[in-house]
């Protein structure tokens, strides 16, 4: 459960998405991310760094640790998953409202 404590934190997931491709600089990551604000990526990187998931190069950059790029290829089946749910949602009639959220049972 600490896993989805730690994923189910507001933009770990995108900085583990935005560092998928190597590393990255601060400032490059927060421009990335939207620009979020200095102090929430500050906290994020530390977090994941805490989890074994990021570390810093030697030139300061961030980066997936071995273990960050697994958890990456594993979080790959839940993007795939959230493609087939989006589309399935376009696919809705016009008569059932379009919040974003899924379906009702």
């Amino acid at each position: 459960m600490a896993a989805l404590d730690l994923f189910g934190r507001r933009w770990i997931l995108r900085i583990m998405w935005e560092l998928r491709d190597g590393p990255l600089g601060f400032r490059p990551l927060q421009q990335r991310c939207d620009g979020m604000s200095s102090s929430v990526l500050q906290q994020r990187l530390t977090d994941l760094q805490e989890a074994l998931l990021v570390e810093r190069d030697a030139v300061g950059a961030y980066q997936l640790t071995p273990l960050g790029r697994d958890a990456y290829h594993e979080l790959r089946g839940l993007v795939r998953w959230s493609d087939r749910w989006a589309a399935e949602l376009d696919r809705r009639p016009p008569d059932r409202p379009t919040t974003g959220s899924p379906p009702s049972a």
